[in-house]
């Protein structure tokens, strides 16, 4: 099945295919990355979410047959796509949801952390970045988002380890920012990207971006990125129609541009 890309009214969906557990290889990546580009080019798209097509895994992360057959220099050209199409995702100036559902394991769950937001279903899964089993540490981007997500001790604890948590504890640890039962999950993950694409979603994916890249800035330097945002969303359409709705005191009608 692979990965695909469609849309659901103003909302893209990217959806992971690959059974048995989407373990990504080279093609893989390359589909990912173009149902990204797809979605990041899309107008009509005004939030995005990513989500696996399987029931029991979201994303188990590298397949280890590439490992097993790449040279040194093959497994660093292959780190270098994966780091590239996260970019693509955490780069966008769309807010995307990660729809987790089962296992997110190493790479699997290094793609969550990319995402803007992260919602999951209950039940019997695990998630964390298990590339010390394999004499490796997190190469895609794992050291540093997680850390930046739960907080240095627990990232390093999971990291050293290799531990995992089930669903009810990455809430607790804020690796996922919302869980719902498993019958209702769905819904909710569609209605939170609906009121994202309801709203105006211009400004929540320049807001995404001056906070995601502001975070690597001193603080002088992302307080201008911040202001040439705002200066851009203020000649934008949905501006004046907020305003503008403001003042005739009546619900504003946004357009996502």
């Amino acid at each position: 099945m692979g990965i695909d890309y469609k849309r659901d009214g103003a909302v893209g969906v990217v959806e992971m295919g690959n059974a048995p557990a989407n373990a990504y290889d080279w093609q893989a990546l390359r589909d990912l990355r173009a149902a990204l580009v797809e979605v990041r080019a899309d107008s009509g798209a005004r939030a995005v979410v990513l989500r696996s097509g399987l029931e029991k895994f979201f994303c188990a992360g590298a397949d280890i047959k590439v490992l097993q057959e790449s040279d040194a220099a093959g497994f660093a050209d292959f780190l270098t796509a994966a780091h590239d199409v996260l970019e693509v995702m955490e780069g966008m100036p769309k807010v995307v949801i990660a729809a987790i559902g089962g296992h997110a394991l190493g790479g699997g769950l290094e793609i969550a952390l990319a995402a803007d937001r992260r919602i999951a279903a209950a039940g019997k899964y695990q998630m964390g970045l298990v590339e010390i089993n394999l004499g490796l540490n997190p190469a895609m981007g794992g050291t540093q988002r997680l850390p930046r997500t739960v907080g240095r001790s627990r990232a390093i604890h999971m990291i050293a380890t290799g531990a995992t948590i089930g669903p009810d504890e990455a809430l607790e640890w804020g690796l996922i920012d919302e869980l719902h039962d498993a019958g209702v999950f769905e819904d909710k993950v569609m209605d939170y990207a609906n009121r994202i694409a309801a709203g105006p979603s211009h400004a929540a994916g320049m807001a995404k971006l001056s906070v995601t890249k502001g975070l690597a800035m001193p603080l002088a330097e992302a307080l201008v990125l911040e202001r040439a945002h705002q200066n851009l969303l203020f000649a934008s359409e949905d501006a004046k129609e907020g305003v503008a709705a403001f003042l005739e005191k009546r619900k504003p009608d946004f357009k996502g541009r």
